[in-house]
């Protein structure tokens, strides 16, 4: 059997490969027990597109399974509308875009496109303010799609035992940093849950 990566360990492996681990081990506690505030209202804003009740319409996909065997990832979409060919993810708050967060939009799209889909738009969506944010597609960008298969290559061969980490401020924010035993900075307290 092949193993396959979730699409959402992109942004957490360019954050710290060790979160993925870390998510891992702890992945059946309640999420109170090491998420902070962001990650819960994140959770939170999803919550319509997880229960399939963001829209009706027969063409708005919305939490649907996705795999690529190609790259050896599975997730889920957030909302995609198949008469468009519009896939669109949505954040709380978006103030900046980061890398792992285009190739957690470029996995979604090679899976819907590995399954049969059409996708021709991609974007962000940030509730918070309301705004849209559109990306290029992978094929539109080709030095950012490079840096989405060395990311997932590095991803799918990744051994937490080799790995040192080397930004003492990453190690600082990390929701998993209280569990880490490799940790290069003390967390800093944020308050109760």
């Amino acid at each position: 059997m092949e193993l396959y990566l979730k699409i959402s360990y992109l942004n957490d492996f360019i954050f710290c490969p060790l979160s993925i681990y870390y998510h891992q081990l702890y992945g059946d506690l309640d999420e109170r027990m090491y998420y902070g505030k962001a990650q819960l209202d994140g959770k939170a804003v999803h919550s319509a597109i997880d229960e399939k009740r963001y829209s009706t319409h027969k063409n708005i996909l919305q939490s649907l399974d996705i795999y690529s065997d190609e790259y050896k990832l599975c997730g889920k979409i957030d909302i995609f509308d198949s008469e468009k060919g519009l896939l669109t993810e949505r954040k709380k708050h978006i103030d900046t875009i980061y890398n792992g967060y285009v190739f957690q939009l470029y996995a979604q799209t090679l899976c819907l496109r590995e399954m049969g889909y059409t996708v021709n738009q991609i974007r962000f969506y940030s509730s918070d303010d309301n705004k849209v944010y559109p990306v290029k597609l992978p094929e539109e960008d080709e030095e950012m799609f490079s840096k989405f298969k060395a990311t997932n290559e590095a991803m799918q061969s990744f051994s937490p035992s080799d790995y040192e980490p080397k930004a003492p401020e990453k190690c600082r924010n990390c929701i998993y940093n209280d569990f880490c035993d490799r940790p290069l900075a003390p967390k800093e307290y944020r308050g109760g849950w």
